[in-house]
């Protein structure tokens, strides 16, 4: 088995790429060991040393290593752990449905419309260029014209996902949806 790494925009996250499919559908973000319970993989990185945030997509494996930490020290590690773990055939996810997410907001109901039309362009514009990077973004919900987000894997506590989310995110909604005023973060 050949991993490739890919370098993301967040120097203290990388982007593995095992050739294969690692989930069917969805992402899963674990960003502490606890919870990583539901995902074999998930557990065998966090047993590592030198690993505090995994992120599960498509085709891709997203590790987050401590500041302080250099990639040299970290990154063969989780290469023989990433050939052990797709070797063995365990399970990605322990129920790849997941838990459904709860929304960030509560969320009028005349807003329905336009939390559609957030939703779709999230989907089709902006996701696909954000997994490219090792991340996700999550809709939390919309409310008196702001959108609140989820950033996860590479984005999340990347130095440059605040200029994202403001001049890339916020300024593709506002032109698509007028009543758009404002994008934020949530954890």
């Amino acid at each position: 088995m050949f991993i490739e790494t890919e370098v993301t925009p967040n120097p203290d996250t990388l982007k593995f790429l095992p050739g294969r499919t690692v989930l069917e559908t969805g992402t899963a973000n674990f960003s502490s060991p606890d919870g990583a319970d539901a995902s074999p993989l998930a557990e065998a990185m966090f047993a590592l040393d030198g690993v505090t945030g995994v992120f599960l997509g498509y085709d891709f494996v997203t590790i987050t290593k401590p500041t302080e930490m250099e990639w040299s020290d970290v990154k063969p590690g989780v290469l023989a752990g990433l050939m052990q773990f797709f070797a063995s055939g365990a399970l990605v996810l322990l129920h790849p449905e997941g838990p459904a997410a709860a929304l960030a907001v509560d969320e009028d109901d005349a807003d329905a419309d336009i939390a559609a039309q957030i939703k779709t362009l999230l989907d089709e514009k902006i996701r696909p260029a954000v997994a490219g990077d090792g991340g996700d973004i999550i809709y939390r919900g919309f409310k008196e014209g702001v959108v609140y987000l989820q950033m996860q894997g590479a984005c999340s506590g990347c130095p440059s996902s605040t200029i994202t989310l403001k001049h890339g995110i916020e300024n593709l909604l506002k032109y698509y949806v007028p009543e758009v005023v404002d994008v934020r973060a949530v954890e």
